[in-house]
């Protein structure tokens, strides 16, 4: 065993304070991976919070994850010390349902193991902290060419836009819809935009015009302007939806083509409105969920960012920061995504 010094909530109630523990020698099949920096994701402050049902204590947060190889088992092959690397939001699953033997591990028919609060019966010590062993099947190969910081938040934002873009053919001559700008919904307009598509921002909120054109976004529509939404209506091939609380997504519903798809990955409750079903009928429309994705995807996805140089727009901080900034993802004020630098001090 190696001594593992990080950052943890103890409670649910407490604020991320310095933990130190034990993380496990690296077997056989291991890589053991310095951390460099370490990505902030909205699901962690709602684990630690005890947001989500199941949280285990001593939680150590942390599911976007860039360092370098140290040390790696006998058995490993695609990695040796001095890599860059990365670690996503899964560590291990059960290898042998039909959805892991795909590579979609993400969607393990027992349930993936996280990289923090583990399976929901034995726990994980997450990112937050300066190093982690992690069996190579789960570990990916990241780019030098791209700014290794602004790596980190592929890991999760990335590949949680990335899987539905690529499961529904997204490319040039469709016409895609990133319903809100924010940490997701930024990386949906980058690659939706690198995969050829034009891509359209669908925000609540004026003034957003210079940011989603900088992102690479063709138009902005104002979901909250009535006439805009009717002028767009049935005119979307997909639309991938970022918004994290229950809403009413009938009004986007109506913007799909006939065909078109409306993929849910931000709501993980109940909507507030039951949605109308028979304009999903009448136009052979649907509604979906994606959740991450597998490790070949997810691979696929960093190889990807490196041809087009896609990258999260990131603020850094400190670890005795993380306090702070997750008050301000609270807030939603953070353009667009918080990326700790485990090496300062």
């Amino acid at each position: 065993m190696t001594t593992a010094k990080g950052f943890a909530a103890l409670s649910a109630t407490a604020p991320i304070a310095p933990f130190s523990f034990e993380r496990r020698e690296p077997g056989p099949d291991d890589v053991s991976i310095d951390i460099l920096y370490s990505g902030i994701c909205h699901s962690d402050i709602h684990t630690a919070r005890s947001e989500w049902p199941g949280t285990m204590y001593p939680c150590v947060p942390g599911h976007e994850i860039v360092g370098r190889v140290t040390r790696v088992g006998a058995n490993v092959k695609k990695f040796k010390a001095g890599d860059l690397a990365g670690v996503g939001c899964l560590v291990d699953s059960c290898r042998t349902c039909p959805s892991c033997k795909e590579g979609l591990q993400n969607y393990c028919d027992k349930g993936f193991t996280g990289t923090y609060n583990g399976d929901g019966v034995t726990n994980t010590y997450g990112g937050y902290s300066d190093h982690i062993v992690v069996d190579q099947g789960y570990v990916l190969s990241v780019s030098e060419k791209l700014d290794i910081k602004a790596v980190a938040p592929l890991l999760c934002a990335g590949i949680t836009m990335y899987s539905p873009l690529r499961h529904w053919g997204v490319g040039p001559g469709m016409r895609v819809g990133i319903i809100g700008l924010g940490g997701l919904g930024h990386m949906g307009i980058k690659l939706a935009a690198a995969m050829g598509a034009q891509a359209t921002m669908i925000t609540r909120s004026k003034g957003k015009e210079d940011d989603a054109s900088h992102l690479g976004a063709k138009d902005v529509l104002l979901s909250s302007d009535a006439k805009a939404m009717e002028a767009a209506a049935g005119t979307f091939d997909l639309l991938v939806n970022t918004i994290p609380t229950g809403h009413d997504i009938d009004p986007y519903n109506a913007l799909l083509k006939r065909d078109g798809v409306h993929v849910m990955v931000g709501c993980v409750g109940p909507l507030s409105t039951a949605p109308n079903i028979a304009p999903l009928i009448l136009r052979r429309r649907s509604v979906a969920g994606s959740v991450i994705g597998g490790i070949p995807e997810t691979q696929e996805m960093l190889d990807f960012c490196a041809e087009h140089n896609i990258v999260s727009d990131v603020e850094m901080i400190k670890p005795t920061e993380i306090n702070q900034a997750w008050e301000r993802v609270v807030k939603s004020d953070v353009k667009y995504r918080f990326v700790i630098d485990m090496k300062a001090a």
